[in-house]
């Protein structure tokens, strides 16, 4: 019989689908810098690292064995030219025993594992830091509750220190994840829930991020950890706690007026010092948008959407000749000019300002560390 002329061909690209398919999967999840939890950078992570690890070895075990028994039956029992018809056989209670006795062993096995971790993750005792958490669309605030500091999108911590967390959501369901230094916890509106996490590394920055869908930009929730020795933790954190700058600089001055008049900035952001008398001001409790007091020493805007750094928003010419550099590599520029074209459906809602107006915000907001 002829062997048609394709057949080699047609093995070699299912071969190489095969292989193509398969390499996707492995790597589908696979990014470069993306935060990992087998890269644990704190005891919580570190301790949930550890009982994944034994589960997938748990799992790789059965997977094995059962693989195994599969293919060494299907080799023994296969059926042979001239054998006779098998005999059929009810079952095998030996057999089914053990069946059931073995899965049994290992899913204790893995509860008895999961149960162990869950325990050993009980808040410890000792210096704590206690930090407000609320989940908003789509931006994160971080109220350092006995320290009267609130920020926005940037949570610093020092090392060493138990980080106590009170999780809550003004809107809808959020979910709180810091792959490298905890696990996920629900952030639920009307019923607060607390984690906790330690840092031992100083002068890091984790990115976190949103773990349950949220709206339109659920996936634009994200933040950053940022950790510090306690020494220059305490150093920024005193100065977290001062009230506003006034710059003397005439753009910034001019971008002042601006925030406090035309530009409507004051309808959504407080600022200590300016339109806030404190962070515990009861104003702030009803302004939708983050705390600017000292936005010039954060980095992040936008929940992360985009970057900023006065590097690239240098500020050219005074009063109405004010303009910024490179204005398209300046994020803060890209936010201020059209905050819905960067992330749609944002409560971010503001008259069209004109690249002079943008400049002098800028050159305020820069002012503010």
């Amino acid at each position: 019989m002829r062997m048609p002329i394709f057949r080699g061909a047609k093995r070699r690209w299912g071969i190489t689908l095969s292989v193509l398919v398969l390499a996707s999967l492995l790597l589908a999840a696979c990014g470069e810098g993306a935060p990992s939890i087998l890269n644990p950078a704190g005891p919580v992570a570190a301790k949930e690292a550890g009982l994944f690890w034994f589960i997938l070895v748990v799992a790789t075990i059965v997977f094995v064995v059962v693989e195994f028994i599969l293919i060494w039956s299907i080799f023994r029992f296969r059926e042979r030219p001239n054998s006779p018809t098998p005999r059929q056989i009810h079952g095998n209670d030996k057999i089914e025993v053990a069946w059931t006795i073995a899965p049994s062993i290992f899913l204790f096995a893995v509860l008895i594992g999961t149960i162990y971790t869950m325990f050993s993750l009980n808040q410890p005792t000792g210096n704590t830091l206690n930090v407000q958490v609320v989940g908003h669309q789509w931006w994160w605030e971080f109220d350092y509750e006995n320290a009267h500091v609130t920020t926005a999108d940037e949570l610093v911590v020092p090392t060493n220190t138990i980080i106590h967390l009170d999780l809550k959501s003004d809107n809808v369901i959020h979910s709180f994840w810091v792959p490298q230094l905890t696990g996920k916890t629900d952030v639920i509106p009307g019923h607060d829930n607390t984690k906790w996490f330690e840092a031992d590394t100083p002068n890091q920055k984790y990115l976190g991020e949103c773990a349950e869908l949220c709206g339109l930009e659920h996936a634009n929730m994200r933040f950053y950890v940022i950790t510090k020795t306690p020494d220059d933790f305490q150093t920024w954190l005193t100065g977290q706690q001062q009230a506003a700058q006034n710059s003397s600089d005439p753009n910034a001055q001019a971008g002042k007026a601006l925030f406090m008049g035309q530009g409507g900035c004051v309808g959504c952001h407080g600022i200590v010092g300016v339109n806030l008398k404190s962070f515990s001001d009861p104003l702030a409790q009803k302004l939708i948008g983050p705390n600017l007091t000292h936005f010039g020493s954060r980095r992040t805007i936008a929940g992360a959407v985009l970057t900023w750094d006065p590097s690239s928003c240098v500020v050219q010419g005074t009063g109405s000749s004010a303009q910024i550099v490179n204005e398209q590599n300046c994020g803060l520029w890209q936010w201020l000019h059209d905050p819905q074209a960067v992330k749609p459906g944002n409560d971010m809602h503001i008259p069209q300002l004109t690249d002079n107006q943008i400049a002098l915000l800028v050159a305020y907001l820069e002012s503010l560390t």
